[in-house]
């Protein structure tokens, strides 16, 4: 039996793991407005309204070598936005970094 094409494992490892959104999306519609990478959280909200979900967190960056002791450090706040765009389309998650979209993924069917 051929080995499996490398592809496989990272997929198989993922929907063991149960990662929700994996696929990632170039895009969100709603009605009749595009959401694009780049866009702000204000353009978002008119196009689709509210989410959701709504998720934030702190994204910190690592100690680089010759970086001065631990300490308290700044952190950019990453927020997380769950759009539901209708039954059997694909829960969207939108993610923004400086306050605009800095990516697009899509998760399971909507039920």
């Amino acid at each position: 039996m051929p080995p499996a094409p490398r592809f496989l494992l990272p997929a198989l490892v993922a929907s063991c793991m149960g990662v929700p959104f994996t696929a990632s999306a170039q895009s969100l519609r709603c009605k009749s407005e595009v959401v694009a990478v780049g866009d702000s959280r204000a353009s978002v909200l008119q196009k689709c309204g509210e989410p959701v979900v709504k998720d934030s967190f702190c994204k910190t960056y690592p100690l680089q070598p010759g970086d001065p002791p631990p300490r308290p450090r700044p952190c950019e706040t990453v927020d997380e936005w769950t759009y539901n765009p209708g039954y059997g389309q694909f829960m969207t998650m939108l993610r923004f970094e400086g306050g605009r979209v800095a990516s697009i993924q899509y998760g399971e069917r909507a039920k």
